[in-house]
């Protein structure tokens, strides 16, 4: 068996997968940007352009011996895969981290870094100029948009709608009055419970003053909306069902391992698992290190045993700005919330820009 690892997304779980067998094994990294993106910093970006440039980090430092291609997958099967451009690379183990893509500005869409940039500046512009800004999706992404326009600009308008009645369903009831009390301070305007009778006339992100009505007769005028629900799944390579079928979501089906099903060299990280739980970038970071034992123990001639176990609870950082936030942490004893200032301390202030400017050797 050759030595060959290709690994097809180059974000949080197969960065750290091509990283981790760097050493050991013949890396072949496969996406189509310039570089890695710490989409947990993008609603910072949008709303102070001057930090925007801590969430790229050009892949060409991330390995020391292995090949980036910055080519898009397009079709993949047991033995390699067939690139956009027609390329074909061979590989002997494979890795799908394709991830997931969500609406802007939480994930930029753009695949160069300085179009991506460009965007997020020019979205400022149109933010900076609005009083009154309306965020559809009251979960994590729009919270932490709410919590960023306000640690800038405190006198804007925020108003928050979902058509849930519920804020963050599954966590601790301590957690849920911390936010509320935290969202109130802010002079956040929650509308849970209600959606919107029809999508704002406005494209989001544009500033241009429109008036729209919810589901509960109310009616809100706001300057510029953003969009903060939408995933999407990056896995229409597999569409032609050579390697693995999907779920009816587009995700992949793995193992205990983190195998897809049916192939023991080909291994799946991050939001296109089919595991049950919510995609974070932390989670794709263990199914890494899942994958990386595994991997390299197959590289030895030895059993790959490492296997994933899904958290019991939910786990959730959730800055609200720098200093602000909620979260829950697993513990021995069950989930334990912890305060703002923990939040910060391992996320907020930095976004976990240090832990990536180490991963790719920018320190």
């Amino acid at each position: 068996m050759g030595r060959t690892v290709v690994v097809i997304g180059g974000g949080y779980g197969g960065s750290a997968v091509a990283k981790a067998l760097d050493a050991e094994a013949d890396v072949v990294l496969i996406d189509p940007r310039d570089a890695f993106v710490n989409a947990a910093g993008a609603l910072r970006a949008l709303t102070q352009p001057g930090w925007a440039g801590n969430m790229f980090f050009p892949y060409d430092t991330l390995l020391t011996r292995g090949t980036v291609i910055r080519d898009r997958a397009v079709s993949v099967d047991a033995g390699g895969v067939t690139l956009a451009s027609g390329r074909r690379v061979e590989a002997d183990y494979l890795v799908l981290a394709s991830g997931s893509n969500y609406s802007y500005p939480a994930k930029p869409d753009a695949e160069s870094t300085d179009e991506a940039l460009d965007a997020l500046r020019g979205t400022h512009k149109e933010l900076a100029g609005a009083n009154r800004v309306l965020i559809a999706g009251a979960g994590p992404v729009g919270l932490e948009l709410a919590g960023e326009i306000k640690e800038v600009w405190p006198h804007k308008q925020v108003t928050i709608v979902d058509p849930s009645g519920e804020l963050l369903p599954g966590y601790e009831a301590e957690m849920h009055q911390d936010l509320r009390r935290q969202l109130d301070d802010l002079g956040v305007r929650l509308r849970l419970g209600t959606g919107l009778v029809a999508p704002p006339p406005a494209e989001p992100g544009r500033a241009e003053t429109f008036t729209v009505t919810t589901t509960g007769g109310e009616e809100i005028t706001a300057d510029i909306w953003f969009r903060a629900h939408g995933v999407r799944f990056n896995s229409d390579y597999l569409a032609d069902g050579r390697l693995t079928p999907r779920t009816a979501q587009g995700q992949v089906p793995v193992t205990e391992t983190l195998n897809v099903h049916g192939h023991d060299h080909v291994y799946a990280v991050g939001d296109i698992t089919d595991l049950a739980e919510v995609k974070r970038a932390g989670y794709a970071m263990q199914h890494a290190e899942v994958v990386a034992l595994n991997i390299g123990a197959q590289l030895r001639g030895e059993e790959p045993d490492a296997v994933y176990r899904a958290a019991s609870a939910p786990m959730i950082l959730l800055p609200l700005g720098p200093r602000g936030g909620v979260g829950q942490m697993p513990t021995p004893d069950g989930p334990s919330v912890v305060p703002a200032t923990t939040v910060s301390e391992y996320k907020g202030a930095d976004l976990f820009t240090g832990r990536f400017a180490e991963l790719f050797g920018a320190a």
